[in-house]
């Protein structure tokens, strides 16, 4: 004959072994139970991604030819209206 209920104690839960699975178990529901907040490792990961190939492409555009010589151009009209 079974019986839908558990039984009244558990032994291994007198274990110190029982209470800290009891324990961890406990901590786990709480952990599930709470609202996801900030981003996961896998979207840091997809963020520092973006974030290098932004720098990759910026970095190219700034080295390119037409910005260091439109740069230069600006330092030395500036540098010819100080003088």
């Amino acid at each position: 004959m079974t019986t839908d209920h558990p039984p009244a104690e558990d032994p291994t839960e007198q274990t110190p072994a029982g209470r800290g699975r009891r324990g961890l178990a406990r901590r786990w529901a709480r952990v599930r139970a709470t609202a996801e907040a900030g981003m996961s490792t896998a979207e840091y990961a997809v963020g520092t991604v973006a974030a290098c190939a932004f720098a990759a492409v910026l970095y190219r555009v700034v080295t390119g030819g037409s910005v260091v010589s439109a740069l230069g151009d600006l330092v030395e009209s500036a540098l010819g209206a100080l003088s």
